[in-house]
């Protein structure tokens, strides 16, 4: 009971889309025809592209580049600075729960050494909302971008066009915002010098990256990439087959089926394309706030044919709530670890995150 009790606790956008993908099946018989509402093409570059991820991870990759950026670090401002831009650019490539779950521990042990642990929630709060927002520039930043560049078959240049003067907002409030958490002095975290990651396995996950890379823009199938990937990691690292995010995949499966159902109820259907289809940018940042944004792109996807205004409205909705975006969970988790006060996290985090998003909707609005 207390195993049930946790796995609803952890995860629960699985639990909803299962009951929403179950409920749907009672307006439209389960049949065969459910098979082509999933993009398996998505799924596909998702799973490769988190196995690369959780194996660079395992290897300690991040965190030994990490501590080498950080080795000169010498005041709470400077320190709070380079892992928020960390977290600002490495989510462009290795996503933003990637960046988080990288960068948040060092920036507690950091704060630990040097006795200063009262700095950790603005911090935390910032180099979250740095993670969040500089996924949005790059079609493999998060789980929603991968989704919306593969689904609507978008251009690079219309994707990169479509979010980069937020992107630039963004980082100058990120960088603005990191010029006032003080000049106390700190110290960075040690690293191992004798741990370096394996040479190897390193070689082929970076080659797996590009063949992945290859793969979204639509260079080699999909079904090669996904071969190949699986080959590979059964062969050189099949431990990190423990570390991919499984959850999410079935997510994904389970929306596909929902909003695949929703489209065949015309009531239905002619009722939410009337409400999305114009207001995508405010429809995307509302339903984030409910259901996180990653099934508010999948959700909302299936009635507009915007894609340039829903990807912006569902990255700009990662900001908000704690569960706008699945990635702040993972920083709140890591955080509350430390004893700190849930309370006052959520009042810094909403407050930061209110702001940034009305500086971008103001943004928005002026674009518009």
């Amino acid at each position: 009971m207390e195993k049930i009790k946790n796995f609803c606790k952890n995860e629960p956008v699985l639990i909803i889309s299962f009951l929403l993908a179950i409920g749907s099946a009672f307006a439209v018989r389960p049949s065969a025809a459910y098979l082509g509402y999933i993009d398996f093409r998505t799924l596909a570059l998702l799973f490769c592209l988190m196995a690369v991820m959780a194996g660079l991870g395992r290897l300690g990759v991040f965190r030994i580049l990490a501590g080498k950026l950080l080795s000169g670090v010498g005041s709470v401002r400077s320190l709070t600075l380079i892992l928020s831009l960390l977290c600002f650019f490495s989510a462009m490539l290795i996503t933003n729960d990637v960046a988080l779950i990288t960068f948040v521990p060092f920036t507690v042990e950091a704060l630990k050494i040097s006795d200063k642990k009262e700095k950790l929630i603005p911090i935390v709060v910032l180099e979250t909302v740095a993670a969040n927002l500089g996924s949005m520039l790059t079609p493999i930043g998060n789980p929603q971008n991968l989704y919306l560049f593969s689904a609507f078959e978008m251009t690079v240049g219309d994707f990169v066009s479509a979010v980069l003067p937020y992107t630039v907002l963004s980082l100058v409030l990120v960088v603005a915002f990191a010029m006032f958490s003080g000049k106390e002095k700190t110290q960075a975290p040690a690293t191992e010098e004798n741990a370096g990651p394996d040479t190897l396995r390193t070689a082929v996950y970076a080659v797996l990256f590009a063949v992945s890379l290859l793969t979204v823009f639509k260079v080699i199938p999909y079904p090669v990439t996904l071969a190949v990937t699986v080959a590979a990691v059964l062969l050189f690292d099949r431990k990190t087959l423990v570390g991919i995010d499984y959850s999410l995949l079935l997510t994904f499966v389970f929306l596909f089926i929902f909003i695949g159902n929703l489209g065949n109820i015309p009531p239905v259907s002619n009722f939410l394309r009337g409400i999305v289809s114009g207001n995508e940018v405010p429809a995307g940042v509302a339903a984030s706030q409910v259901f996180s944004n990653v099934p508010a792109a999948l959700l909302l996807s299936g009635f507009t044919e915007n894609a340039r205004d829903l990807l912006i409205g569902v990255n700009l909705g990662g900001l908000g709530t704690l569960i706008a975006s699945m990635a702040s969970l993972i920083s709140f988790k890591l955080a509350v670890k430390e004893n700190i006060k849930a309370g006052k996290y959520l009042l810094v985090f909403t407050a930061v995150n209110i702001l940034f998003l009305a500086a971008n909707l103001i943004l928005w609005i002026i674009i518009k």
